[in-house]
């Protein structure tokens, strides 16, 4: 079971759930964040209450293609977590290689007990499906993150699974570890979605495949595929070191690291489309264009 929002003919958001068979069903929910709480209040998962909710509701007469796909998720804060892949720690070593010692830095969180977390976005700073990415202007050397993102309720516990593009600005942290912030946070520098596939309906979350695609003029000049079988660290581990002395609310998206990095002499330019699919949650795709 996934869970969308979609833009209606009124122009109003609408959540809804899209069954293992493409059914739509409308959901009398606001937001997700409503209907996380409202399995919190009950003690119920939120197939619990998706069930119960479109029990005698007919299914919309539109397939998935023809909706407006919004934002599944207002998450008041977006996390992320660094260095949880081989080909993360790799390429971070390669951008501060010109900072004498900076890349023993990723050689030893790689290794470490506690994980690299930190904040990635806010609701506000958050787009969703067909919405631009931003470049920033002070940086020449930008790559998206394609990376599996874990929803969870105010008790950290995971509810659910989507899709992120955590943006990077590979030069700017590649400078110096410290400017970490500003490589990765700017306007319209994360996105998410296309939809919130429930924990319920996945076997094994460690067996997801993530494919990210980059055209430029129509034309693919970037493929790579990954799956999460390569993250060093375990899903719960990355969320118990996020919630550790830490308020964290119900909805909160946490990103677990990329495992895929386009060449070292690639970066975006603005016209650009990014794809990220990941079978059973779909495909997130983002233009590019600049502040």
């Amino acid at each position: 079971m996934r869970i969308i929002s979609y833009r209606t003919e009124t122009n109003s958001n609408q959540l809804a759930a899209v069954t293992a068979e493409s059914e739509i069903y409308p959901l009398p929910f606001a937001t997700s964040i409503e209907l996380i709480q409202k399995g919190e209040e009950e003690g119920k998962s939120c197939l619990e209450i998706v069930l119960k909710a479109i029990e005698g509701v007919k299914a919309l007469e539109l397939s998935f293609e023809e909706l407006n796909l919004q934002l599944p998720i207002h998450a008041y804060e977006v996390w992320a977590s660094g260095v949880t892949y081989q080909r993360s720690k790799e390429a971070r070593n390669y951008e501060s290689k010109r900072e004498e010692g900076a890349s023993s830095y990723y050689d030893k969180v790689y290794e470490a007990e506690r994980p690299e977390l930190f904040l990635k976005s806010t609701e506000r700073r958050t787009i969703g499906p067909n919405d631009p990415i931003y470049l920033r202007s002070d940086s020449n050397w930008q790559i998206p993150e394609p990376e599996l993102g874990l929803v969870i309720n105010k008790h950290g516990e995971i509810i659910g699974y989507t899709i992120g593009n955590d943006m990077s600005s590979r030069d700017i942290e590649g400078e110096n570890p410290l400017y970490l912030t500003q490589a990765k946070i700017w306007k319209h520098s994360c996105s998410i979605g296309p939809a919130i596939l429930l924990a319920e309906a996945v076997e094994n979350p460690y067996a997801f495949e993530i494919i990210c695609r980059i055209l430029r003029q129509g034309e693919n000049v970037f493929e790579e595929r990954a799956s999460t079988s390569q993250l060093k660290r375990k899903y719960e581990e990355l969320v118990e070191f996020l919630i550790r002395d830490n308020e964290t609310f119900s909805g909160t998206v946490l990103l677990t690291g990329t495992c895929i990095v386009p060449p070292n002499d690639f970066t975006l330019k603005v016209g650009d489309l990014i794809e990220i699919e990941v079978p059973g949650i779909g495909v997130l795709r983002n233009p590019v264009g600049h502040c």
